[in-house]
Formats: structure tokens, sequence, C-alpha cells
């Protein structure tokens, strides 16, 4: 079967969470007789389509960027074009332009949303958007939510329970770089041996500012892996606090992320708001057995780090816990140990990328049966 996935973003110019789902997706369900073309806009004149592990990529030049919306008139017709060839439109949310577009074209497609968040930031922008935001909902046969959890407390996700299932995020370990020997010992000699981790776009509710904080408190060794909005501020922030023992690496490239990955000690994820709807980065440290940190949002990150199972769970925005977090997990090294064995564990038992596209798979096959009567 032909999907087709749609959102605003993709590789190779950008590296987010959603784009690694839908890369994940893309790649791994070829097993599943899955055939993926990806839509994406781009806001520089580059190469149109590009070909990735498998599947086509399409990019459109991106316009118009409003409150963090691109818009883009020649996707459209590209859209359109490629809609056409498809059994089924896979969606990502959250994209308002990507609503618009939907009704515009107005295809006949069976079709289905991943709801990867809320919309947080934009509460005024929200409020005008919200008409659009729930026809368009209405009109998709189903909507999945990454987590129980999100479900559960999405207010969004409320008025649409009959229609939403739950599907996990997966990754591919072998669609990693293997770790290398040579890269691992360069990286040993640079960070040590022994520190705490975060990786991530920098951006204001990754909770890093909070991360700054709690090492105030208690300045143990901390890499930063990524670059973003907030980098220069953060810099600023943890100059100031006179802080010692912090990396901040900006992108790296991804033999060396999972070189750094495996060296770590403790995989740390302070996001404290619930744009933060699930947390690709704690499944990659569960992915390689490392204890997990992270805050009670109410989203996936509980779902993916169990409290005193996989690592600890700390209240949103608190240093304080956060500090004593991590020092328990730094002076208990055989705690950490064991609670990283049992991440991968879960890891293993729930969040593989098999699992994931073999339940997509599913659902793509049911919806277009369900249409096809």
């Amino acid at each position: 079967m032909k999907v087709l996935h749609f959102y605003k973003t993709y590789y190779p110019e950008s590296f987010g969470g959603i784009e690694q789902v839908i890369f994940q997706l893309a790649s791994g369900s070829r097993k599943f007789e899955v055939d993926s073309t990806v839509l994406s806009l781009s806001p520089k004149k580059v190469e149109r389509v590009i070909e990735l592990t498998g599947h086509q990529v399409y990019r459109c030049r991106s316009n118009l960027k409003i409150a963090s919306t691109d818009f883009s008139l020649s996707a459209f017709w590209q859209f359109n074009a490629l809609v056409k060839k498809a059994d089924i439109v896979h969606y990502h949310f959250p994209w308002p332009f990507m609503d618009l577009v939907h009704f515009v074209v107005n295809h006949k497609k069976p079709s289905l949303v991943t709801y990867h968040s809320d919309i947080i930031r934009q509460k005024n922008l929200v409020k005008l958007y919200r008409p659009l935001q729930n026809k368009f909902l209405e009109s998709i046969d189903t909507i999945v939510a990454t987590s129980p959890n999100y479900r559960v407390t999405s207010e969004v996700l409320k008025n649409f329970k009959n229609k939403t299932e739950v599907i996990p995020i997966g990754l591919d370990k072998n669609l990693y770089p293997p770790i290398n020997l040579e890269r691992s010992q360069y990286w040993k000699e640079i960070l040590g041996d022994k520190f705490f981790l975060f990786i991530g776009v920098l951006r204001y509710y990754k909770g890093l500012h909070i991360l700054l904080e709690a090492l105030a408190l208690k300045d143990l060794p901390t890499v930063i892996i990524g670059s973003g909005p907030v980098e220069n501020e953060l810099k600023a922030k943890a100059t100031y606090l006179g802080l010692k023992n912090i990396t901040f690496l900006g992108q790296v490239s991804e033999e060396d992320k999972v070189a750094i990955l495996n060296l770590s000690y403790s995989l740390v994820f302070p996001s404290h708001l619930r744009s933060e709807a699930f947390g690709i980065s704690l499944l990659e440290g569960a992915m390689f057995g490392k204890p997990l940190i992270s805050s009670e949002i109410g989203t996936g990150t509980s779902f993916i780090n169990s409290d005193q199972v996989t690592g600890i769970v700390v209240p949103p925005s608190s240093p304080e816990y956060l500090s004593i977090a991590m020092t328990y997990l730094w002076n208990n090294p055989m705690v950490a140990s064991k609670m990283g064995l049992r991440a991968s564990v879960r890891f293993e038992q729930s969040f593989t990328a098999d699992k994931m596209n073999k339940s997509y798979a599913a659902l793509y096959q049911r919806l277009i049966d369900k249409k096809s009567k």
C-alpha cells in the first residue's frame, strides 16, 4: 500500500522528534509492504525530490511563516498530485496549514493523523484556530495518540475519544550508526566517562534553564547536545551561574551522538511543559540502557520513564528536586545500573520500531478496507 506523510519539516534539513517518527515509519514499514512518500516544506531553494532510505521526499518552498506555521503556495498542487497516487494519507499534527491544504484539496482517500502535541504556547491564536482544528480532526478517519497518558490528559483529544487510539512511538537501533570505538575514545578524552546527557533542540519547553539552576546547587558533569532558539540565552545563564562542569556541544553527527550517548552515565530530560508530548531522546536513552530523569507533565515522558523503575520522575520546574535526583543517581551507581537495565528491557518490550510499524500497517489496511466497502 502507498502512504503519503505530510508535515512541515523533515530530514535532511530538520532533525526534531516528529521528523524522527516519520523517518522510522517511512524506513521501517517497508517490511510490512508499506511504500512511503513524505511531503514537507523548506525555507530554502532546494532539490525538490530526494531519496532517503527507500522512500521519496518531496520538498516545497515555504513562502511565509506566521507564529511558527509555515505556508507554501506550491504545496497545494504538490499535495494534490501526490495524494492521487496514495492509498492513504498520514498527517502529523500540529500544523494549521496542513488542515487548510486538506480541505482545499478535498481528497477522498482514507486518512489518519498522529497527534503529536497540543498547541501550548500560542494561547490567543489557538482560539482563532480551534474551529478549523476541530473540523479537521472531525474529518479524519482515525486519530493516533502516542501514549495513553497523552490521550487521557489532552483537552482536545477528550472531544474525540471514539476515534482515538494509542500507538507508542518506536525506534530501530539498526537505523543508528554503529558505535565507533575511535570516536568513543575521542569523546572519552574530552568528556570523561561519567556525565549526565541531554539531547534535543534547545527550545523554551525543554526546561534547560531548570537544569542549569539544578546544576548551580550541585555542579555535576553535564553535556548538552543540540542547538536552537534559546542556545545563547542558556550559555549566558550558565556563565552567570558560574557552572564549571557543563559542556555545550551544539549539533553533532549521528555517529558522534551515538558514541556520546553510549558513553554517558544518565539521560536527563527536564522538559516542563506539555509541548513535550513524548520525548524521543528519553527513548534513545532507554534504547542504550541509560537510567532516565524526567519531569511529570502528564505526557508520554512518564510513559517511557517509570518512576523508580527505569529512572526518576520529578515535579516539573523544580531545580531542587532535579538536583536531588541527579545527585542520588550519581552517588548510587548500582541503582543507576539496574534502572538502566530495566529501561532497556522496557524499550524492547514496548518501544521498538517494529512494534510501531506493525501497528500502523494494520491500521492503514483497516482504514483502506473500511473505505472500500
